[in-house]
């Protein structure tokens, strides 16, 4: 096999371990619609395949909210191209170029009366403010953690060294704290 079919090989591997399915991933790696199954099939044999299948089988799986926040990041940010180009075609494209066609943005396809193509697309707007959301909780996650890290007197979380002493003069109320710690040596209060 030629190099230039390297990087399909290898997603058709990625893909395949998702799916499940040797035609489909082998369309979604870029082989022809045509020629999937049989290339998919005959991938799956190689030495490399099977290596690399068994890698990223021992990789362990990405936790849900990262996924779902490469999801909702798509939907946000990406290109809605190739949906326009089904509204804007004269005639439904031929299979080959459908199964091309990037349509993770598509909520609904439906033909209308008179030949046309309504398209819905999945709205850019709401998945910000999910992205907006998701951030916010795992900012304040993160807060918490160091928050209880630091009243349990256990190392911090990020592996940064702490002076708890110097804390105190973030709160006005608590501007002897610092004094006593002076006082006493002792950082616990």
């Amino acid at each position: 096999m030629s190099n230039d079919l390297q990087p399909n090989r290898r997603l058709f591997c990625i893909y395949y371990l998702a799916l499940g399915n040797a035609a489909e991933a082998a369309r979604r790696a870029g082989f022809s619609a045509e020629t999937a199954e049989a290339e998919g099939l005959r991938l799956l044999q190689t030495a490399y395949c099977r290596t690399t299948l068994a890698s990223l089988a021992a990789q362990p799986p990405l936790p849900m909210q990262s996924l779902v926040i490469a999801g909702l990041s798509r939907l946000a940010f990406g290109s809605a191209n190739d949906a326009a180009k089904l509204v804007f075609a004269d005639d439904l494209p031929p299979k080959e170029l459908l199964d091309s066609l990037d349509l993770f943005h598509v909520s609904e396809l439906k033909r209308v009366k008179g030949g046309g193509v309504e398209v819905r697309l999945f709205d850019r707007q709401r998945a910000m403010e999910r992205l907006l959301d998701l951030a916010g909780s795992a900012d304040s996650s993160a807060a918490a953690a160091a928050l209880l890290s630091a009243l349990s007197g256990e190392p911090n979380p990020y592996g940064e060294e702490v002076n708890h002493a110097n804390d105190c003069s973030l709160f006005p109320e608590t501007a002897h704290c610092a004094e006593l710690v002076a006082q006493t040596g002792d950082e616990t209060l």
